[in-house]
């Protein structure tokens, strides 16, 4: 590299070193704090070190009064972590309080200054993200705004970024705070320069319509959605949107003795025979209500025919602030359940791909031919226990987020079991849960920790690189396997399903994209057995499918049929009475603003 240039004015000294690639910018500041630092500056980021540190060449720190000072190595910070850079004129530049030997008191000067805005991660919690201001003096007015004007040109070049966002707030969300979330993070996105349009919802269903009935070209003026809320709301929002726009030929029904559909085999954007199904009661952010018309009925939907926007879809992207009762999602896609975690993860433009389950209800018309009824789901569908659990817990909503204990209790002691018959295409990589009770034997004792299998994390090789999956033919009658009997639940599971409540989730090494579904079915046992079983889901490194009554399997689609006695399927926390469904996933069908768990 070559020095191309030298400035010295008013106590400067800002060098320009150009590489080949790249320009580099040092100079000398006053870091707010902390005291005269040596400032860097290249496209990759801000770099800093501490001048008049106490520390020597033999020590990597310093320390007064038993208090660690400062360390002699280098500070930086990436572009990529920053979200906003300021020139704030004259004013006082603070020096550390233990800066200078033999000083307790530190001394404030005034200069004019610049603030860098980004974030830093916790060291015990590396997936909570924190926002962190740096704020940098220099006597000379002219290089405090050449370095603003240099930053600001990098972070332009981080063209993923958001610019404008559509933002749904639901006010009950969780224990109706809703709102007080969304306040405790809009000044970031301030800061950062996206415009928000923020609609608080005053009813449920009110942002899914608003979704399926806004214009493509209206659409596209958003780099994105956000909703400020639970699971249940971001399944709605995500519903109001494909529910629409997607195009995909529906599952394979299940077996019947006749197997017409009304429809072609292709789902058109608002074909008046796919609806969504009505479900039970329900308010809340984990069990929303959405206006269960046929699309084209009551929605007044009018898409712009001369704007494409169809899904997958690069450019627009999901995000989901939580302030829900469980939040599953956003832990799963984040590693953390905060706020502004998931707000900082926004801005920055973090992306990461998610798999959508498509879950249709097939119902008899007066014509005698299947009508289609469409869900989209993010995280879960569940059958039996797990839909029991969501329609008791209607009965206590004065309770708040904890009736769903209560009733999961009720549930539990009630021990119902239903039957059904499943059939799911089989895939090469796919596993049966064969000998559960060995395995069982050694994770009682410690001596199995499945370490094979890969945890999703951020920049997950398995979601980002493994090759596309082909599909078996379902119409190979070969490629099914059925499994007919009793069972205390049929779930599945999208992702992990992470919680507070179950830390790994349902599946653990489930992955956010790597287009699968994740079939468990508990077969009907013993009480004892089965609170087993919720017990391993509840604990920490806990084994709940290493049991002779559980069985997992890996599918891209599958079916089910009840009989006698039924329950409701539980999709995303929302109710959906089904007699025959079929599912099927959608790999990496839309995009939402996160890194993933960090490791």
């Amino acid at each position: 590299m070559e020095r191309i240039g030298d400035f010295d004015e008013h106590q400067t000294n800002t060098q320009y070193i150009v590489g080949q690639e790249s320009s580099i910018l040092t100079s000398n500041f006053f870091l707010d704090h902390v005291g005269e630092v040596s400032l860097t500056l290249n496209p990759n980021g801000l770099s800093w070190k501490f001048i008049n540190s106490l520390c020597n060449a033999e020590e990597d720190h310093s320390t007064c009064l038993g208090l660690k000072i400062v360390s002699k190595h280098e500070t930086s910070i990436n572009i990529t972590d920053v979200y906003a850079v300021e020139f704030i004129d004259w004013g006082l530049v603070h020096e550390t309080l233990l800066a200078n030997p033999g000083c307790l008191l530190g001394h404030a000067s005034e200069m004019y200054r610049f603030t860098v805005h980004g974030v830093v991660r916790s060291k015990n919690q590396p997936s909570l993200w924190a926002p962190t201001v740096y704020t940098f003096g220099h006597v000379d007015k002219s290089t405090c705004q050449m370095w603003v004007n240099r930053m600001n040109t990098y972070l332009s070049m981080e063209t993923d970024r958001p610019k404008s966002l559509l933002v749904y707030v639901n006010p009950g969300s969780g224990k109706g705070k809703g709102c007080q979330i969304w306040e405790s993070v809009a000044p970031i996105f301030s800061q950062a320069k996206v415009k928000t349009k923020v609609i608080v919802t005053e009813r449920a269903g009110q942002a899914s319509e608003a979704m399926s009935s806004m214009t493509n070209r209206e659409l596209s003026s958003y780099d994105g959605v956000v909703a400020v809320g639970g699971d249940g709301f971001f399944n709605e929002i995500i519903n109001g949107i494909l529910m629409s726009r997607h195009r995909a030929p529906y599952p394979p029904l299940p077996p019947d003795d006749e197997q017409v559909v009304e429809t072609e085999s292709d789902v058109l954007p608002h074909d008046p025979t796919v609806t969504v199904a009505a479900p039970l009661v329900s308010n809340e952010d984990e069990s929303p209500l959405l206006s269960r018309s046929p699309l084209g009925e009551s929605h007044g939907v009018n898409l712009d025919q001369d704007v494409e926007f169809a899904f997958p879809n690069e450019r627009f992207r999901f995000g989901l602030i939580p302030s829900g009762s469980t939040d599953a999602i956003v832990i799963c896609t984040t590693g953390f359940r905060d706020p502004m975690t998931s707000a900082l993860q926004i801005i920055l433009g973090r992306r990461v791909s998610l798999d959508i389950a498509q879950v249709v209800r097939w119902e008899k018309s007066r014509t005698s031919k299947k009508k289609p009824h469409v869900r989209y789901a993010a995280s879960f569908a569940g059958y039996g226990f797990y839909g029991d659990v969501i329609t008791e817990s209607e009965k206590y909503r004065w309770m708040g987020p904890k009736r769903y204990d209560y009733a999961g209790t009720k549930v539990f002691l009630k021990h119902r079991s239903y039957e059904a018959s499943v059939a799911y295409l089989k895939v090469e990589s796919e596993q049966t849960n064969v000998g559960a009770n060995a395995r069982r034997i050694k994770a009682f004792w410690g001596l199995s920790k499945e370490s094979e299998r890969l945890i999703c994390r951020a920049k997950c090789d398995i979601c980002n690189t493994a090759p596309q999956i082909e599909k078996p033919d379902p119409q190979q009658e070969s490629n099914w396997v059925r499994v007919k009997g009793r069972f205390l639940s049929i779930g599945a599971a999208v992702i992990s399903c992470r919680n507070e409540k179950a830390p790994d989730g349902l599946v653990a090494h489930a992955h956010l994209a790597d287009g699968f579904l994740h079939l468990v079915l508990i077969k009907d046992c013993p009480r004892a057995f089965y609170l087993w079983h919720l017990t391993q889901l509840a604990r920490k490194g806990g084994t709940p499918l290493d049991f002779d009554f559980v069985e997992h399997h890996k599918t891209t689609t599958f079916t089910f049929t009840s009989s006698g006695e039924e329950s409701v399927w539980n999709v995303d926390g929302e109710i959906l009475q089904a007699q025959k469904l079929s599912a099927q996933v959608f790999r990496g069908l839309i995009d939402l603003f996160a890194s993933g768990p960090e490791t």
